[in-house]
Order: structure tokens, then sequence, then C-alpha cells
């Protein structure tokens, strides 16, 4: 089992869902965050006085997913979220050793 872990701008958000979906991925969470890479912020104007904005905002998808489907969400994830700028995010991808579904006590991918 993989835990892939994606972070995109954040209009990108509903691409990369339906994205997701369309290949059968049916859990995912997201958390609004804030970073920056090589796009290191920028500078902004407000009420006449410019001042710098370090951290972008982004998203961060995460999904459990079994070894065999985590291909095809990563493939579907830089679809989704490319848009060719600079900024466009980052995924990785990290190995599950054990899940449980707290309702009923599955674990492994049936908890997935």
């Amino acid at each position: 089992m993989k835990l892939i872990t994606a972070i995109v701008k954040p209009f990108k958000l509903d691409d990369v869902r339906e994205a997701l979906s369309d290949i059968g991925v049916s859990g995912v969470t997201v958390t609004e965050v804030k970073g920056f890479g090589r796009q290191k912020g920028h500078t902004e104007l407000y009420r006449g006085a410019e001042y710098v904005v370090d951290f972008l905002p982004k998203v961060k998808v995460e999904i459990a997913i079994s070894d065999a489907q985590a291909e095809l969400a990563i493939n579907a994830i830089c679809k989704a979220a490319n848009t060719g700028k600079i900024g466009d995010g980052k995924i990785f991808v990290t190995n599950l050793e054990h899940v449980v579904r707290i309702r009923t006590g599955e674990t492994g991918e049936e908890a997935i």
C-alpha cells in the first residue's frame, strides 16, 4: 500500500478530485496549506504599500491506495494539476505499513 501526498495549486483541486474519481479512487483527504519552492513567493501592492508574500497558498491531497493503483493515481494527478508554469506542485509517495478502519477493525487493503 502507498500513501500519495500531492501539493497542488488550489484552483486545480476540483480537476484532481475528478481525475482520481475517474480511476476509481474513493477517498481523499484535503488540507489547505502554505509553502514555497522554486516560486519563492512574490511581492504585492496593498493600499499603497509593497510587501512580500513568502508563503503561497497550496492544497495538500492525501490518498491511501493499493500498490496496483498507485501509478494510475500519480499519472492522473500529474495530468490534472499540470499548468506548465512554475509552482504546479509535487507528488510524494511513501509506503504504508499498516492501515486499520476504526469502525469495522478491517486491516490492510480492505481498510482502504
